[in-house]
């Protein structure tokens, strides 16, 4: 298993829309890319416009196979028109002690 977090800074007033957005993604996800586990919400306590996506997947191949997918780049030009910067993400792997 794979965690990866998403981390974005929205633009002010678009708070509302860009939560909305992620439930609406994450339903998708949940009914339509196989590897997709689930997914987390986090707003900063000191800044309510910026935002954490913790994900978690099967695999780092159904990761990919999301961001590679036409799904995820329409996802992509939507976000540019309520997202300041350019997002990034991280990936993470559990360590197996």
């Amino acid at each position: 298993m794979i965690n990866v977090g998403f981390y974005y800074k929205v633009k002010k007033g678009h708070e509302k829309e860009f939560e909305e957005t992620f439930t609406k993604v994450l339903e998708y996800l949940k009914r339509s890319f196989p590897g997709f586990i689930n997914a987390r919400l986090y707003k900063s306590v000191d800044d309510p416009s910026e935002y954490l996506v913790y994900s978690e997947w099967e695999s780092l191949e159904a990761f990919r196979n999301f961001v590679t997918s036409e799904a995820y780049r329409n996802t992509v030009n939507y976000g540019k028109t309520i997202i300041e910067g350019r997002p990034h993400h991280r990936v993470f792997q559990e360590v197996n002690a």
